[in-house]
């Protein structure tokens, strides 16, 4: 019965799951024929599906040959991560190889057969990955090839060093994050399929990955606990708490929220420059990839401020929810409509006593100015009572096939990935 008021109390969801299940997401990911694809790129794009459920639908959208450089640009990025995140592999081992793993995209035997890790086999198989990388026009290559450099170089300076203060919670969010919004904008660019503007803005880039990617760090703070990874800067929970992991403890419960608050009011100074980067995107099929991590981001956000659950458990936005942001996010003023609603969400949850009220108030005005509500999007959750009651309807009779339906839509619904 959670189920059946979960759906009551949102009966928009109702209609976009069985509005994507029933075709809807044929427009925003339509299905890529593979069958006339080479050997190597089937494979490929075997293991993006099979290591990422987020970004595997949306990529497969691109058009032209942009889908294949962007496919390869992800398993390159999935393959040097992995070497990153196996902790069965010495430091004195591991550090030369981030440095060194841009060369072995030019080498067709190269390959790495130790690892522990669950996507290993982009490491085993990674002569297929970077013979497909190869193939790719030159343009595409030197991209890739160049932000493989950097965030290798990058990692391993952060192998052996806690992010501390704000400025090196930005710098390690750009190395596996802004890097890779930095070298997509490249590839965009160099497709044609959008003005070089978008590849030479490398700040508006940077924010995009940042954004997401600090979005991921404060959702995932219990998770990582329990891991024994640490992003959160100190700079700004050791004004809280004497360790990180205290702000878990029922007793700090209070200056944890203030913690997350704060972190939260740091990651949305980032919406405008979102903003102004999408409204420069011209190519459908860009767009949607671009916009829809985004949506996804500022809705976990929203869920996340001031809620204590963020050091108890999971917060996650509903299936429905996410799946209507996926339909809805296609053109900007859409985008800003979204952007607007969540921010409103998030300003009335702040706390009069809140350390950061202020700074959050401000940064919300800014995002205001940056898109008010002014098409007929910005009104897109106002239904009818005739549609109301036919969805409330609808969710009573069909609330079971619905648990149903929303598990199916995890195969083309993004899921958070750093």
């Amino acid at each position: 019965m959670e189920l059946l008021r979960k759906w009551l109390g949102h009966p928009e969801d109702i209609y976009n799951l069985l509005r994507f299940k029933m075709g809807g997401y044929r427009t925003v990911m339509p299905r890529m024929d593979t069958n006339s694809l080479g050997c190597g790129l089937r494979i490929c794009y075997r293991y993006l599906n099979q290591t990422s459920r987020s970004f595997a639908a949306v990529i497969q959208a691109l058009d032209g040959e942009l889908r294949h450089a962007v496919c390869i640009f992800y398993l390159v990025l999935r393959a040097l991560d992995t070497v990153e995140d196996d902790m069965s592999i010495p430091l004195d081992v591991k550090v030369p190889m981030l440095h060194e793993f841009h060369s072995h995209l030019y080498q067709p035997d190269w390959k790495y057969t130790e690892s522990k890790e669950k996507d290993r086999q982009v490491l085993e198989d990674f002569p297929t990955i970077s013979m497909e990388f190869r193939n790719l026009s030159k343009v595409y290559q030197d991209v890739i090839s160049d932000i493989c450099h950097k965030m290798g170089v990058g990692m391993a300076e952060f192998l052996e060093k806690k992010v501390d203060s704000q400025r090196e919670w930005d710098k390690y969010c750009h190395y596996v994050a802004g890097l890779v919004g930095i070298g997509l904008s490249r590839l965009f660019s160099a497709s044609e399929l959008e003005d070089a503007i978008v590849g030479q803005d490398t700040e508006l880039a940077n924010s995009m990955g940042l954004f997401l990617q600090k979005t991921n760090i404060i959702r995932d703070y219990l998770e990582d606990q329990l891991e024994g990874r640490e992003f959160w800067p100190r700079e700004v929970w050791s004004r809280y708490a004497k360790k990180l992991s205290d702000l878990a403890k029922p007793e700090n419960i209070d200056v944890a929220v203030q913690c997350l608050n704060e972190l939260i009011t740091n990651a949305l100074h980032h919406v405008p420059d979102v903003l102004t980067y999408l409204s420069r995107l011209k190519n459908q099929s860009v767009f949607n990839f671009c916009a829809i991590p985004q949506v996804m981001a500022i809705a976990t956000l929203a869920a996340c401020y001031n809620n204590q659950q963020v050091f108890r458990g999971v917060v996650k936005i509903r299936k429905g929810q996410a799946v209507t942001l996926m339909m809805d996010a296609t053109n900007i003023q859409a985008v800003k409509a979204i952007m607007y609603q969540y921010v409103e969400e998030i300003y009335q949850k702040i706390p009069s006593t809140d350390p950061s009220s202020n700074k959050t108030q401000q940064v919300i005005a800014s995002i205001r100015a940056l898109s008010l509500p002014g098409s007929p999007m910005a009104s897109r959750h106002h239904y009818s009572p005739i549609y109301l009651s036919c969805a409330m309807l609808l969710a009573a009779l069909s609330w079971q096939y619905l648990s149903t339906l929303s598990k199916a839509t995890e195969e083309y619904v993004p899921a958070g990935e750093n």
